[in-house]
């Protein structure tokens, strides 16, 4: 028997409420297939099964909220008998909040303890045995109707619904975009408090635990705009290469000659990452970032890296994200250039223990050959962690994406 986990998105997340389940007992699931959607403080993820098997039981029911680590679903192994297989599914859970074990003083401890199993099955309840909806379970919504709601960036809260027992259905939800609904304002407050708290807490860790130390460095971009320009020129709009894409890919070349920067500090050592998923920050609708991963940028042409980093935003904000794109991240780069900020020096985000940070492109005087002209410059900073990396590792691996953004051709 294979159990199938909550797993953990980053972090700043100790626990996620289970908003929609893919598969029912007797499916069976191909490894990477998502299976589940949940809700974070943060944003909707996918989550996906990274084992085959055929779906025993859903152990967790829609609307629970649980802790990371929480065993959601069992399956049976490929060559275990059918009938081992129990087609029960959980029934939606109850409103009422659910028992979860205390945190530990640690925020690395609350993340990765192992949940109580009572904890899951605190929440069941029986299904109503009425057409009436209960007042006491949260309300039913079909998964149609949960999808067309997110497309038509309706708020599911502001609904009544009229299918069976008050679920709500898809007329319901394009009813409800075609007038105006007024939206209570402590909704926003309210998840705009629990995310900011979310991300405080992540961010006291790292600057508790992580004996940070930052460098900075400002790059000459006269090659590389030269290089866009020319590679530009002849593309459509859509076609074209954002300034932004090569500053990852110069990160993630550059990572590759300097391990140190890339891979997880876990369990008192540093464990490297052969891959180099670059975490990328990106500002979600109603405040806060989010740093899902573009997979093995290294490895990518600067096209798909185009692409890839167009349709990651894209998804972020609709909050239709991944589970591996929150989970794999072994390096995060942010720039707040289209804020007008000259330099960011960022904060690591754990287990992580390197973070690049870019600002704004701009022209500065320049010295070449030895005359002074207008040169676009972007300044690249780094916060390492201490306990991997030192200084002159980290000044040879900002020196490593310079000489890469100035000999383009190299990405």
């Amino acid at each position: 028997m294979i159990e199938f986990k909550l797993p953990s998105l980053g972090a700043d997340m100790d626990e996620a409420q289970i908003n929609e389940w893919l598969v029912k007992p007797g499916d069976t699931v191909a490894r990477g297939q998502v299976v589940a959607e949940v809700e974070t403080t943060k944003s909707a993820v996918e989550v996906e099964c990274w084992e085959e098997g055929t779906v025993r039981e859903l152990l967790v029911p829609v609307g629970a909220t649980v802790p990371v680590g929480t065993v959601l679903a069992t399956l049976a192994n490929p060559d275990e008998p059918s009938a081992e297989v129990r087609p029960r599914e959980p029934e939606v859970a109850a409103a009422a909040p659910v028992a979860r074990p205390e945190p530990e003083p640690s925020a690395t401890v609350s993340i990765e303890r192992p949940p109580q199993v009572t904890t899951v099955h605190s929440v069941r309840q029986p299904p109503p045995s009425s057409a009436a909806p209960d007042p006491t379970h949260r309300q039913w919504i079909s998964p149609a109707a949960r999808r067309r709601a997110r497309d038509l960036d309706v708020d599911l809260r502001t609904i009544e619904g009229t299918g069976p027992a008050g679920s709500i259905v898809i007329d319901d939800v394009v009813r409800a975009a075609s007038r105006p609904v007024e939206q209570p304002a402590n909704v926003h407050v309210d998840r705009n408090a629990a995310m900011r708290n979310t991300i405080a807490a992540a961010m006291i860790r790292s600057k508790r635990d992580i004996p940070h130390y930052y460098l900075s460095d400002t790059i000459s971009l006269g090659p590389m705009s030269a290089w866009l320009e020319a590679r530009n020129a002849s593309r459509p709009l859509s076609e074209r290469v954002l300034p932004a894409v090569l500053l990852l890919k110069a990160t993630a070349v550059a990572a590759r000659k300097y391990p140190e920067m890339n891979g997880f500090w876990t369990d008192g050592e540093f464990e490297a990452r052969s891959g180099i998923h670059l975490g990328v920050a990106i500002a979600i609708r109603g405040g806060g970032l989010i740093a899902p991963a573009i997979h093995d940028v290294a490895d990518k042409p600067v096209d798909r890296v185009m692409s890839d980093l167009a349709d990651l935003v894209k998804r972020a904000r609709a909050g239709t994200l991944r589970s591996s794109e929150l989970s794999d991240p072994t390096l995060t780069v942010t720039s707040l250039g289209d804020q007008g900020v000259e330099t960011v020096f960022g904060v690591i985000y754990p287990p992580q223990v390197a973070l690049v940070g870019f600002g704004s492109i701009l022209e500065r005087p320049w010295i070449e050959n030895g005359q002074v002209r207008a040169m676009p410059t972007v300044v690249a900073s780094l916060a390492a962690d201490h306990r991997v990396s030192d200084g002159r590792r980290g000044a040879l691996f900002l020196a490593e994406i310079r000489e890469l953004l100035q000999n383009p051709d190299q990405l």
